[in-house]
């Protein structure tokens, strides 16, 4: 009866084998000169050899680099965050339950997927309650940069919540977050029926100086003429309300969903161009 805890004591974690992959697929380039180094004594066969020992390198080290995106996208996903976070959150703001929190925090879930989707480029906080459970999760200094290292291999450091303004930079690490969001969310960032989890929760719990968002800037007269709409993200205008105006938001509207979203597809959404949405590659 003590064999099933056993093994399960031993399995490596999934920290662990990110660790472990992140390092063992550059073993691909050693192996391609030990093969040539094998075939040496064979001239005949040498560039046979070479061919398919450049090729079988090649092959094994985008295999272990695909296994350990992988593995990384579960550890976003799966990995338990602390759990002073939400009692931490209450204390911030009192009108939140933990059942809040815990939404709060799959809202943080989505903004770290969008960093490490978007080829772990620049990514911008769209929500006030979000951030600042992103902020105490940063004082926690050792097990916030443990946290990002096994989900990013590296630290991401802090960036205030903010809206499409002025600055190109921060406006694309928006429109890479709105773009992923949706993404996990089976939404179309083109055209979306409704907001993601992490452009809604500051509406949805009445954060104090939080962010208003909605899904299509043809609702927003209707709505509230303070919102910034989520179809606005791929338009390149700074929001159809709020004090964003219209007089456009500099940045890359036409390709904002980061390095990932050229290469995906299956869900019907283009992976070049605006068009009149929010633009970028499928799932």
């Amino acid at each position: 009866m003590q064999l099933p805890a056993l093994s399960s004591a031993l399995r490596p974690t999934l920290s662990r084998r990110i660790g472990w992959l992140s390092w063992s697929k550059w073993l691909a380039v050693p192996l391609f000169s030990l093969m040539q180094h094998a075939a040496s004594p064979w001239r005949s066969m040498f560039f046979i050899t070479l061919v398919l020992s450049a090729a079988l390198s090649v092959f094994l080290f985008f295999s272990l680099r695909a296994w350990e995106l992988s593995l990384r996208r579960q550890f976003v996903r799966e990995a338990p965050l602390p759990r002073f976070l939400g009692a931490k959150l209450m204390v911030q703001y009192p009108q939140l339950s933990a059942r809040d929190t815990e939404l709060v925090l799959h809202g943080l879930r989505q903004f770290f997927m969008a960093h490490l989707r978007s080829n772990r480029q620049f990514v911008a906080m769209p929500s006030k309650v979000v951030d600042a459970a992103w902020h105490e999760f940063i004082l926690h200094t050792r097990g916030y940069q443990q946290w990002c290292h096994a989900a990013f291999g590296s630290v991401l450091h802090h960036s205030p919540a903010e809206v499409l303004g002025r600055d190109a930079r921060r406006n694309d690490g928006l429109r890479r977050v709105w773009f992923w969001a949706c993404k996990e969310e089976s939404i179309d960032p083109r055209q979306p029926s409704r907001l993601p989890l992490l452009f809604a929760l500051d509406k949805k719990f009445a954060i104090a100086g939080g962010f208003t968002y909605v899904a299509d800037c043809g609702a927003m007269d209707r709505q509230n003429a303070d919102a910034y709409c989520g179809t606005s993200f791929g338009d390149g205008s700074s929001g159809c309300g709020g004090d964003g105006g219209g007089g456009g938001a500099p940045g890359d509207a036409g390709s904002f969903g980061g390095a990932d979203s050229s290469s995906s597809g299956g869900d019907g959404v283009g992976d070049s161009g605006c068009g009149g949405g929010c633009g970028g590659g499928g799932d």
